[in-house]
């Protein structure tokens, strides 16, 4: 080989070189943040919901999601803060993580959130809308929402990062030296979605079973369902978009095997269900084709399984939501109601039930 192409190659392979360490650093730098901030969440919360909006915004999936999604009405408080502070959180909100916190009959949140924010700006609006008051080194503002007593506390962090609660103590949360206690139930599913740039953790109570069973379509609507699901210790439920489409993974934990089994046997059951209601012949008249293809398509898509890592016992259901069902589910929103001297459409999902779900 000549001395150009040594020296071509070599050139080549510096670039190279550079080019994964960059990648590195930025993939480094981005774990870095998401943990960070998961870290701040509050060892007692029911829930945690957290998104990597830089992230999201970048894929084909979310691009689509937009539009299809129908334009919102212009909040008009919501417009002013735009005005005043610049902040477009479609553009320069980074990443969230917000926890939800249960103290009997009430609940409050606390919500971490990275991005590009104007410290300035909007400081100066809450300033002029708000109480402040420094507590633990934090300058903390009172926003009172319109109409309601009720008030959100913001600070900033960083120049980059703001925390705000509902709850009146976020200078002595923020001040307080955070225990390791309880932490490392959550760290584990957080480490177990990384790979997901936007998922929720709940830590089971029982309620959420007969809460998804009232809001269930006819079809989907269980009470050996719900049961089954409050049994669980845990449910996780994670979205990652691959180019035009979205990979969506639930899952559920127990600490007994017959509680998974018992729930995997149900769902299964309950996707059976759900595809024999959109193959009966009466709903391939009543329902759109389209609409029909992309719900078969959900459903074919879903998959059941179960997992067992030693101490607790998963049944996990993993599926694929597309651009067709997005279109089709948009096409079906914007069909005008049927007039009501006509019967209207049964949801084709619903079966007659025989005997047990």
């Amino acid at each position: 080989m000549s001395k150009r192409k040594w020296i071509a190659a070599a050139g080549l392979l510096v670039l190279s070189a550079a080019g994964y360490y960059v990648y590195q650093r930025r993939a480094a730098g981005r774990s870095f943040g998401r943990n960070n901030l998961l870290e701040m969440m509050p060892a007692d919360a029911s829930a945690v919901v957290f998104a990597d909006v830089a992230e999201l915004r970048s894929t084909p999936f979310v691009a689509e999601l937009f539009a299809w999604a129908p334009e919102p009405e212009p909040d008009e408080d919501y417009t002013k803060f735009l005005n005043e502070t610049g902040f477009h959180y479609e553009r320069d909100l980074d990443r969230i993580a917000i926890a939800f916190q249960k103290n009997g009959q009430d609940s409050a949140f606390f919500a971490v959130a990275d991005g590009r924010f104007d410290r300035q700006k909007i400081s100066a609006v809450a300033n002029k809308s708000s109480t402040a008051e420094t507590l633990a080194g934090h300058e903390i503002f009172a926003i009172s929402e319109s109409g309601d007593a009720k008030k959100i506390y913001l600070t900033f962090l960083s120049n980059d990062r703001i925390a705000l609660t509902d709850r009146a103590d976020l200078g002595q949360s923020l001040g307080k030296k955070r225990s390791d206690d309880g932490k490392q139930e959550w760290r584990s599913r957080f480490e177990r979605l990384g790979g997901s740039p936007v998922f929720a953790v709940i830590r089971q109570d029982a309620g959420t079973g007969e809460a998804l069973t009232e809001r269930a379509p006819g079809g989907f609507s269980s009470p050996q369902l719900s049961t089954a699901l409050d049994r669980l210790q845990w449910i996780t439920l994670a979205g990652k978009p691959e180019n035009d489409r979205l990979h969506v993974v639930a899952e559920g934990e127990s600490a007994t095997e017959d509680t998974t089994n018992q729930l995997a046997d149900l769902l299964n059951g309950v996707l059976a269900l759900a595809e024999a209601g959109l193959n009966d012949v009466k709903t391939r008249q009543q329902l759109d084709p389209s609409l029909r293809e992309a719900y078969l398509a959900l459903l074919k898509s879903a998959d059941v399984s179960k997992i067992d890592r030693g101490d607790t016992k998963s049944v996990r259901i993993a599926f694929e939501i597309t651009p067709a069902f997005l279109e089709s589910a948009r096409r079906a929103s914007i069909v005008p109601a049927a007039p009501s001297n006509k019967p209207v459409p049964a949801n084709p999902a619903t079966r007659p039930k025989k005997g047990s779900s």
